[in-house]
C-alpha cells in the first residue's frame, strides 16, 4: 500500500484487499473505507454493489493515510469520529474511552433491575463519552440518570452527544462519588480495571490511560466505588461493576464484605463473566 499515492487503488475491491496486506480486519478497513468515500457506516452493502467502481484519488489518499494509522493501533472510532453503543450513534475522540460492545451487558443488566420503578435514579460513573448513561436514558425516557467523570474533557464530549441525541442527562464532575449529592436506585460504572502493568496496556497507547489502568491488581478504582456506593444509595438500590475477565470472583468478594446482598455477575456475548453487582439491604 506504500504505493498508493502513486498508483492509487484502480477499484474498491482493490482498496480493501490493499489494506488487508497491512493486517487490518475486514469490518475495519469497510468502515474507514465507507468513511473515506462519506458514506454511512451502516451502508457496507455499498461496498459489495460498488466493488468494481474506481476509487477517485482524493478519496484513495484518504483511505490510505486511516488505514496507516488503524495499522498503528488507532482505534476505528477516533478516526471516524463516531461509534454506535446500544444503537445510539455516539461521538467520539482521543478525550475518551472507545465504546465496547462488552459494555453493553451491563446496560441489559441495569434495563432489567431498573424495569419495575416509575421514575428510576441512576448515576453512571466515569461516564466518558456518556455512553452507558444515554443508553439508559433512551431506553428507559422517565429515568433520572446523573452521569458523572472526573475529566472536563470526557464531560464535554459526553455533553455533545446529548445534547445532539436530546436525550436530558445530567452531568457533575467528581472523582467517583466524591462530592455527588444524593441518593440512586442504581449506581452502574465500567471504570478503570487493567493492571498498570498489564502488557496489553501497549496496545491501547491511543486512548486516555486514566480510563484504562487502575492499580498493581486493577481494583484500585472499584475498591473505592464499593466503598463509596452504600452513602449513595437508597434502600434496595443495586451497584453495578464492569470489570476484567479474570476479576469477577474478587469483585464479588469486594461487594460482600462491604455488606452487599444478592452478590452476583453477568456473561458477555462471549460467555465471559464481564460485570459483577449487589444489592444494597432494604435494612441494616
Amino acid at each position: 500500500m506504500d504505493d498508493t499515492t502513486a498508483n492509487p487503488p484502480a477499484t474498491v475491491a482493490d482498496a480493501l484487499g490493499q489494506a488487508r496486506t497491512l493486517g487490518l480486519a475486514r469490518i475495519d478497513a469497510q468502515l474507514l473505507l465507507l468513511h473515506a468515500v462519506g458514506r454511512a457506516s451502516t451502508d457496507r452493502a455499498w461496498l459489495l454493489a460498488h466493488d468494481t467502481d474506481a476509487l477517485p484519488t482524493e478519496a484513495a489518499d484518504r483511505f490510505e493515510a486511516l488505514c496507516l494509522r488503524r495499522a498503528a493501533g488507532e482505534p476505528v472510532a477516533y478516526l471516524t469520529g463516531t461509534k454506535e453503543f446500544y444503537g445510539l450513534p455516539l461521538s467520539v475522540d482521543a478525550r475518551v474511552l472507545d465504546p465496547r460492545p462488552d459494555t453493553e451487558t451491563l446496560v441489559d443488566w441495569a434495563l432489567v433491575l431498573l424495569a419495575s420503578l416509575p421514575a428510576p435514579r441512576v448515576v453512571d460513573l466515569g461516564t466518558g463519552s456518556g455512553a452507558i448513561a444515554l443508553a439508559l436514558q433512551h431506553q428507559c425516557p422517565a429515568a433520572q440518570v446523573l452521569a458523572v467523570d472526573a475529566s472536563a474533557d470526557a464531560l464535554a464530549v459526553a455533553r455533545a452527544n446529548a445534547e445532539r441525541l436530546a436525550l436530558p442527562v445530567r452531568f457533575a464532575q467528581a472523582n467517583w462519588l466524591s462530592g455527588v449529592d444524593g441518593h440512586f436506585d442504581a449506581i452502574v460504572t465500567n471504570p478503570p480495571y487493567i493492571p498498570a502493568a498489564d502488557p496489553h496496556l501497549a496496545a491501547l497507547i491511543h486512548e486516555p490511560l486514566s480510563a484504562l489502568a487502575s492499580g498493581a491488581d486493577g481494583l484500585d478504582d472499584i475498591r473505592t466505588i464499593v466503598v463509596q456506593s452504600p452513602d449513595h444509595l437508597l434502600p434496595g438500590g443495586w451497584l453495578l461493576l464492569e470489570h476484567g475477565h479474570d476479576q469477577a470472583d474478587a469483585v464479588c468478594a469486594l461487594l460482600r464484605e462491604r455488606g452487599f446482598d444478592q452478590v452476583q455477575s453477568r456473561m458477555d456475548l462471549a460467555g465471559i463473566a464481564r460485570c459483577s453487582g449487589g444489592q444494597w439491604p432494604t435494612v441494616k
